[in-house]
């Protein structure tokens, strides 16, 4: 049997894209944490820096399908060089306003203007997709892609936190917007892997929302991501619950790396189970992993079972990126592939949040009850939703109006 891998990158351009989107992704994983931190130095004030960051966040994620459907429309190369200027003329504005102490109020706005920054991760699964649509290599390049995303936040956020400890408070973020503007330079010089615009001969210019099987993979997304979120806040305060604080960074490198170990040896796998099927068991399989860290009785354990809860990651979302692109118009595409993300990207935020008001008043182990009931509502969701996967997978579906 071939190497799938190898298959991939004989396709002329995919070594190009494969290295440039690990630059152009990095900066998504540092700026949030870097702006953090950098606050933190600076003020001393987790409030502001949590809540500043968190409306950068927020912003991206509700800004992002909206400069994504400009993609669709003109491609990506005429739309993201003055969308990600504009993102880096408003973070570099926030981190000099940092600097000079200016009025909290000041922080918020720009950092919801930076959050104009184009969904990197949307943008590069849209150039796999157009280079694999309905083969069997798509299955292959998801897997690389969510093993790469990995990668980027196993590394982003010590590098972020490392260089403003390490230099000036200012350091992190500031790295992350020079390698946001490389990255995204590097990504756009690959011409030979760009999505052509395809034109929307329905004319329809509603939002992929509108269909229904995407709203069940964005919800999917979410509770993946509320998942994810409770389970880093759970294991900080884990660490901290035992006197060991900084064991929270080695348990997390972990549950990423149990991530990249099953998504390499998924991505070489070939499944001839119906798409649907797939995103059921795997479906099965997170929420049963997500009971592992509430039995972990210290540190050493809790590190081996979310290595055991993030092998059930990567498969799963290679799995549902798979769906999203059966289930989305292809003029439509990255336009879905960014809600997506921000699904994920919510669900993340909404993780975090609700885990730590939980530990707050309940104790730590009350925590992990939040991944817990995520995974709960995620099978029954996958269950009830499946005919209408089934149903869409066959073909993509056309929007569907009330």
């Amino acid at each position: 049997m071939g190497n799938p891998y190898r298959e991939i990158f004989t396709t002329p351009g995919a070594a190009g894209l494969a290295f440039t989107s690990s630059l152009a992704r990095l900066p998504q994983a540092m700026i949030s944490i870097g702006i953090i931190t950098m606050l933190v130095q600076q003020s001393g004030l987790y409030w502001l820096a949590g809540t500043v960051a968190g409306t950068f966040t927020l912003t991206n994620a509700l800004i992002g399908p909206v400069v994504s459907k400009l993609v669709d429309k003109r491609g990506q190369s005429r739309v993201l060089p003055f969308v990600t200027l504009f993102s880096i003329a408003m973070l570099l504005t926030l981190i000099l306003a940092a600097y000079l102490r200016a009025p909290a109020q000041l922080l918020f706005i720009l950092a919801a203007f930076a959050g104009t920054m184009p969904s990197m991760p949307a943008m590069i699964r849209a150039r796999w997709t157009a280079l694999f649509r309905g083969k069997p290599q798509l299955h292959t390049a998801f897997s690389l892609d969510t093993v790469l995303t990995e990668m980027a936040y196993i590394v982003g956020p010590p590098l972020a936190i490392g260089l403003s400890m390490s230099l000036f408070a200012e350091a992190g973020p500031l790295v992350a917007v020079v390698l946001l503007a490389f990255g995204v330079t590097a990504f756009l010089l690959q011409r030979q892997t760009e999505p052509k615009v395809i034109v929307n001969s329905s004319g329809n210019k509603s939002s992929t929302l509108r269909i229904p099987s995407l709203r069940i993979i964005v919800l999917a997304l979410l509770l993946m991501g509320v998942i994810g979120g409770a389970i880093d806040v759970g294991v900080v305060a884990f660490a901290n619950e035992h006197d060991w604080p900084t064991a929270a960074s080695f348990i997390l490198a972990t549950y990423a790396f149990g991530s990249m170990t099953s998504g390499l040896t998924f991505g070489a796998l070939k499944i001839s189970l119906p798409i649907e099927k797939q995103f059921l068991i795997w479906i099965l399989v997170t929420a049963a992993t997500a009971v592992l860290p509430i039995f972990s009785p210290n540190v050493y354990v809790m590190a081996g079972m979310l290595f055991f809860a993030g092998m059930s990651f990567a498969p799963t979302m290679v799995i549902v990126m798979n769906l999203g692109t059966i289930v989305v118009p292809p003029a439509k595409l990255t336009e879905g592939l960014t809600w997506m993300t921000t699904g994920i990207s919510i669900g993340v935020a909404l993780g975090g949040a609700l885990s730590g008001l939980i530990v707050d008043n309940f104790g730590v182990r009350a925590g992990f009850g939040v991944p817990i009931v995520a995974g709960v509502i995620l099978v029954v969701m996958a269950l009830v939703s499946l005919p209408t996967l089934r149903a869409a997978s066959g073909a993509p579906e056309k929007l569907i109006f009330p």
